[in-house]
């Protein structure tokens, strides 16, 4: 069993489910825990075990130290990663997340010669493109929160609790000192289908910047822009869980719709 094991740390089961055909993983967004995902378990395929991929510095590991660069994050991730793999299973990541489940999909393949069944990526552009965003991870603190603001990723009455932007800034700052470091090197394209979200009204993450993820699978490819900005991971959510839904039933080799 795992529990006890520093693995499980790592990894959220809200609903363990040892005869589960595929265990699908959820990388957050900068700022984000595993919490964005809690109510994904329930939406899903019953054939699904949903694990939910805790960063340090956030939830139960809010004393862990944050990580500022993606690939050490890599380094302590894949072997906590590694014993949950014993089935098929995919990744799914939202901005950050999404690089997050990329290169510790390219570095299962050159590691453990494993590959996930599919892999989701949402709200960011295709990595091997310049980041549009602006930097944003050094700035002093008053630029920092309007930028937080215009992002509309935190809600304006955390914005205004100045404890809780204490505790929530230095999260927000390593993780966008995460992104905003991130290298992508050149690569093989991967062996497993990619599909790509996007929202409609998001200013940096258009499609032009989505449709350059084809080039990183020599596999299956799909786009879906759904409605919202960048977080419309929350605002589209039952969109984006149904076309989830209907491709993890065809990954564990069940008709859409049961």
């Amino acid at each position: 069993m795992l529990a006890g094991n520093p693995s499980a740390s790592w990894v959220v089961r809200p609903r363990p489910n040892p005869r589960a055909a595929l265990r699908l993983f959820c990388f957050p967004y900068a700022g984000a825990g595993s919490i964005i995902f809690r109510s994904w378990p329930e939406q899903l395929p019953v054939s699904v075990e949903t694990c939910l991929v805790e960063l340090p510095g956030r939830g139960s590991r809010l004393r862990e130290p944050l990580f500022t660069r993606l690939l050490p994050m890599i380094d302590a991730a894949l072997p906590a990663l590694l014993p949950y793999l014993d089935r098929p299973f995919a990744f799914f990541g939202h901005s950050m997340g999404a690089l997050l489940s990329f290169e510790l999909t390219r570095r299962l393949r050159r590691q453990a010669d494993r590959l996930p069944s599919h892999l989701f990526v949402s709200g960011r552009a295709a990595p091997h493109l310049p980041d549009a965003m602006p930097a944003l991870h050094k700035l002093p603190e008053a630029e920092f929160i309007a930028e937080l603001r215009r992002l509309n990723g935190t809600p304006g009455e955390v914005l205004e609790h100045a404890e809780l932007m204490q505790l929530l800034m230095p999260i927000l700052r390593a993780d966008f000192a995460v992104c905003e470091t991130y290298v992508c090197e050149p690569g093989p394209p991967l062996a497993c289908p990619i599909t790509v979200f996007g929202g409609a009204e998001d200013p940096h993450v258009t499609r032009a910047t989505l449709e350059p993820w084809r080039e990183h699978t020599s596999a299956g490819f799909a786009l879906h822009i759904l409605p919202g900005d960048h977080f419309f991971l929350q605002s589209a959510a039952p969109m984006l869980l149904q076309i989830m839904r209907e491709e993890l039933l065809r990954l564990t080799g069940q008709a859409p719709g049961r």
